[in-house]
């Protein structure tokens, strides 16, 4: 409720009023906006609470130390690349990866119903495999059209079928050929596709679902089967090609059916693939590469973990000990400490493996650079890990970038809220709202009237009302009021 008053064509509130259920009392602008100011103030602190919490878990707090143990980690699983992986045929890791597959074979096939024992070949259950699984695409045998014309043999097939191919692809073209008994391959660059594969080929099901179910089960069997090279095979044997080589089948492929004629490129591209196949580069040996980079991996994370666990329990601060505490001061996976440590670790491995790669590629070429020596040489698995540490770099440090941004900017509205308040707490300490609007209590008590009207006197002064225009006393208000009442009868 408001008591105003007109003249002179201007409104002036004399008195501003909040009234509810439980009393009146005058309304304070000042109050309301400083507390408007502190909720906003709170607010910010919050969001700057946050976003500062954002920043250090994106804020790498790596020490010497640390990069000095990550760049050893990263030589020491260099050297085992390089001397115990070293070339396919020639590899001591690797010949623990071979007889890992062949185990895992004769364990698959004993699940399928292979009766073996310990004393049975290698060569028997993969025999017992292939019949399993049969395919109409396995053109190998001495007579054979396709190893006629086509140049097929035990040492290639796996790479140039494609129904070989561990890939999506590998997995479409396995099912068609089983549905309509065909043979799809790839060679000198062109697809060849041969009808009437196998006239003993049966695809299983009584409908399309089933049909694709079997196909599906009868590519994977066949897949497990040639991980060691077929049941025929001597010595190593010809596994399955390794999806960083076949991705080049996949290539012509797919530019012949979209009616895109193949370069010289693509083909030149394909016959290295299978030029590297051909000296022992399969899924085996991408396995055995595999090795030095996992190690690395496991050998860094837990360097990281046993230093702050050691800091952990040297620290006298942490009297408080609990299990949650000490993961979350040692976890090895998801801060950016680690991710660090990890980036300069497979940094050294693979500028280590790099330069051994260039190196072998020209003692191997004598005095040429031989580009499959190379490829041989370079572990694909560790340039990949690189490649998805530097990309985890890159992505924090534009994250870190925006959150510094967004940290500058909650800092200046943080100042410019406060210098707000302080100037809100400055005209409060002027015109002392306080103690001059809000005397509820003295106007409901009519003998304390005098003083409350004196404050009201001292209020308006303080606001700049015109002297002239003050009430000061009783004889002012019964003459301002007496005024506008003749006014009214006029």
């Amino acid at each position: 409720m408001e008591i105003s008053s007109e003249k002179n064509n201007e409104i002036a509130i004399l008195l501003d009023f909040g009234i509810s259920e439980e009393g009146y009392e005058f309304a304070s602008n000042i109050q309301m906006a400083m507390k408007y100011a502190e909720f906003e103030m709170s607010e910010i602190v919050s969001k700057l609470d946050e976003n500062e919490n954002t920043l250090k878990k994106l804020t790498p707090e790596c020490d010497k130390t640390d990069y000095i143990l990550a760049a050893a980690s990263g030589a020491i699983c260099g050297l085992m690349d390089i001397f115990l992986v070293g070339k396919a045929g020639e590899s001591a890791i690797g010949n623990i990866t071979d007889k890992w597959f062949e185990n895992r074979i004769m364990d698959f096939a004993k699940i399928c119903g292979w009766d073996g024992n310990s004393d049975s070949s290698l060569s028997s259950a993969i025999k017992y495999l292939e019949k399993k699984f049969k395919i109409p695409y396995d053109q190998t045998g001495a007579g054979d059209a396709a190893r006629q014309v086509f140049d097929l043999n035990p040492r290639n097939h796996h790479f140039k079928s494609l129904g070989h191919n561990p890939s999506l692809l590998g997995l479409f073209f396995s099912i068609l050929d089983q549905f309509a008994n065909t043979s799809h391959f790839v060679s000198e660059g062109e697809l060849i596709s041969l009808q009437e594969a196998d006239d003993k080929f049966v695809l299983q099901g009584g409908n399309i679902t089933a049909k694709l179910f079997c196909g599906s089960i009868n590519w994977l069997g066949h897949l497990i089967s040639d991980m060691s090279g077929s049941s025929t095979s001597k010595g190593r044997g010809m596994g399955i090609p390794s999806p960083l080589l076949t991705w080049t089948n996949d290539i012509i492929v797919i530019k012949r059916k979209l009616n895109i004629s193949n370069t010289e490129f693509d083909k030149a591209i394909n016959e290295l693939a299978l030029t590297i196949y051909k000296q022992g580069y399969d899924l085996r040996f991408e396995a055995a590469k595999a090795v030095p980079v996992i190690v690395n991996e496991l050998l860094v994370r837990m360097v990281y973990s046993i230093r702050r666990l050691v800091r952990y329990f040297m620290d006298d601060q942490n009297r408080d000990r609990s299990f949650a505490l000490m993961w979350k001061s040692c976890e090895p996976f998801s801060n950016a400490s680690v991710k660090r440590m990890l980036t300069v670790a497979h940094g050294t491995f693979c500028l280590l493996d790099a330069g051994d790669a260039l190196i072998q590629g020209f003692i191997q070429g004598a005095g040429t650079f031989r580009i499959d020596q190379f490829l041989m040489r370079l572990n694909i698995v560790g340039l990949g890990r690189f490649t998805i540490s530097l990309y985890g770099e890159a992505d924090r440090w534009i994250k870190r970038y925006h959150a510094q941004k967004k940290n500058f900017s909650l800092r200046q509205e943080k100042i410019i809220i406060s210098d707000y308040i302080d100037g809100l707490k400055i005209l409060s300490e002027v015109y002392d709202d306080k103690d001059l609007l809000l005397f509820t209590q003295e106007l409901k008590e009519s003998d304390m009237y005098i003083e409350a009207f004196e404050k009201s006197v001292l209020l308006a002064e303080k606001r700049n009302v015109p002297k002239n225009q003050i009430l000061r006393n009783k004889s002012d208000i019964n003459a301002y009021f007496k005024e506008g009442n003749s006014c009214e009868n006029k």
